[in-house]
């Protein structure tokens, strides 16, 4: 348990705080190798749920106080850390959510996007607002804000640095939806995708990530050869042998 970042287990789900309210959550190198310290290992969760603590943001940002002085080469080193915190972070095998309240601006939208889903409070404001002061996101913002909302749209947000309130990250694809109470919706997502069996949960995602951007036929066969896989495994007989019986399925994760 780092000072900045938390875990707690919560049932199937494993639920992630970052909680340096003071500065409103930047993310700062202390704040990053904490949260890969986690990511490290998730032991038997079978959902994530990452959230920012306090009432004003999910991040605000990466922390500018640590980067003003930054030489190029210091720069590009950063870049590249905070790069593989969030690779990671997308990388994870289990579905992950971001529960955004309030700011999720510069690398706090760049975190929420690795995210495999993102739900929005009312309060929620995203943006990547990096050409304000000179520079461009660093977080892979250019690239998956592209993959989320589009080319032009992502280019007219990224050229403005312009916020978008919840509503209109909804309507751009950008979030899956507007909630009230964000992070116990997203943990009552998290323990409903936990419920299913969790290998074929697991290899859904894998299907998706590893084939985004593949020609159809490719992608396909990496479909069924994940299919098949399903076969091997004890949660299959498990999952059909109890909708047969019309009962509900103990899935083991084996």
């Amino acid at each position: 348990m780092g000072e900045f970042v938390r875990s707690e287990v919560r049932g199937a789900v494993l639920l992630i705080t970052i909680d340096r309210p003071k500065a409103l959550n930047a993310l700062n190198r202390q704040v990053l190798d904490e949260l890969a310290a986690i990511l490290a290992d998730v032991g038997d969760a079978r959902a994530l749920v990452l959230r920012g603590g306090g009432e004003k943001a999910f991040v605000a940002g990466a922390d500018i106080a640590s980067m003003v002085e930054m030489d190029t080469m210091q720069a590009h080193a950063f870049a590249a850390f905070g790069q593989g915190v969030v690779d990671r972070l997308e990388a994870l095998p289990i579905p992950t959510i971001a529960a955004v309240n309030g700011f999720a601006l510069g690398g706090g939208c760049e975190l929420a996007m690795a995210c495999d889903l993102i739900l929005a409070s009312r309060t929620a404001v995203f943006g990547q607002p990096e050409v304000k002061l000179g520079v461009i996101p660093g977080f892979g913002g250019t690239q998956r804000l592209v993959r989320a909302v589009g080319s032009q749209r992502a280019r007219e947000l990224v050229f403005t640095g312009r916020n978008v309130k919840a509503e209109e990250a909804v309507q751009l694809g950008l979030a899956l939806r507007v909630c009230d109470d964000v992070v116990a919706e997203a943990i009552a997502l998290a323990e409903q995708i936990a419920a299913n069996g969790p290998i074929a949960v697991r290899l859904c995602k894998r299907a998706i990530l590893d084939n985004d951007g593949q020609a159809l036929s490719a992608a396909l066969v990496s479909e069924r050869q994940l299919f098949a896989l399903c076969f091997a495994t004890v949660d299959q007989k498990e999952g059909m042998a109890a909708f047969l019986a019309r009962r509900k399925a103990e899935f083991l994760g084996a």
